[in-house]
């Protein structure tokens, strides 16, 4: 093992390569979605910078989740592999001060080298906020939807039910998703109200398609509305094809928040904050 003095950070040494497992929450605003596109702002180049201000030959990060420019995350889940030996609370406080504002790791554990969590989710959490007023209030511009037009939110929440088990989910994707296995399993959809003018959607399931939680929430606001029939959801199940679906609802207001991973029984160390 090389001595401590060694090591370009003072709180750890050098060894064989091993993982590290990061929960990172980011404000999407100023972020062209999470994965690396060659001249603009990601948050996956933002972390990479993070890890390599500290290990400069690390590899990674490899997220969970590609959110889209705007959206925001509390559970988004990223692997890297490093030889640098640090704590899990070492990796924490050390990553945060080479994070600008926007950006924070909240969690990190140890976990074997090539760790994949993309391929170990066992399930998501995302929740869209709603704001039902007739005036803009600048406070939430870029963290909720902003909906100035009357709504059944007894009836959205009815429609809503209709996305619960396993279905082919073909009219809820955007055009530029060419998975070709369209089906996923939701495992619950509930609408949750805040009080006042505020309420969350939130959709749990297995797995998604590229915009198919904004597409979800657009087509129940437009049943709400009155914009789309009662039933919709179902007819769109059925149909399989986009133009059945309501419209995109825009990314400000939607936060993944939680993901759900099967973690290897050996070499995943213990999470700091526990």
């Amino acid at each position: 093992m090389t001595p401590m003095s060694s090591s370009p950070h003072p709180f750890g040494g050098h060894e064989a390569r091993h993982g590290v497992l990061l929960q990172i929450a980011y404000d999407g605003t100023g972020f062209s979605g999470w994965a690396s596109q060659r001249d603009t702002r990601t948050v996956e180049d933002v972390v990479r910078g993070a890890i390599r201000a500290l290990d400069p030959k690390a590899e990674g990060p490899r997220g969970t989740s590609r959110t889209d420019a705007g959206v925001h995350a509390e559970g988004q889940m990223a692997a890297f592999d490093t030889s640098l030996v640090l704590p899990a609370r070492g990796w924490v406080l050390a990553l945060n001060q080479h994070l600008p504002d926007d950006v924070a790791v909240r969690r990190a554990r140890s976990v074997p080298v090539a760790f994949q969590p993309r391929f170990v989710s066992r399930g998501k959490r995302y929740a869209y906020h709603l704001l039902f007023d007739k005036v803009r209030d600048p406070r939430l511009r870029d963290r909720a939807w902003r909906i100035g037009y009357e709504m059944d939110l007894d009836l959205l929440a009815r429609e809503a039910r209709s996305l619960v088990g396993t279905h082919d989910f073909r009219a809820f994707r955007a055009a530029g998703d060419p998975r070709e296995d369209t089906v996923r399993t939701i495992t619950d959809v509930r609408l949750e109200r805040l009080g006042g003018r505020e309420a969350k959607l939130v959709v749990e399931g297995t797995a998604f398609l590229y915009n198919m939680v904004r597409i979800v929430t657009g087509t129940l606001v437009d049943v709400g509305r009155g914009r789309l029939p009662e039933g919709t959801i179902a007819r769109a199940i059925d149909g399989r094809e986009r133009k059945l679906a309501g419209q995109t609802a825009p990314p400000q207001g939607l936060v993944l928040e939680h993901t759900s991973l099967e973690l290897p029984p050996e070499g995943t160390g213990e999470p700091w904050p526990p």
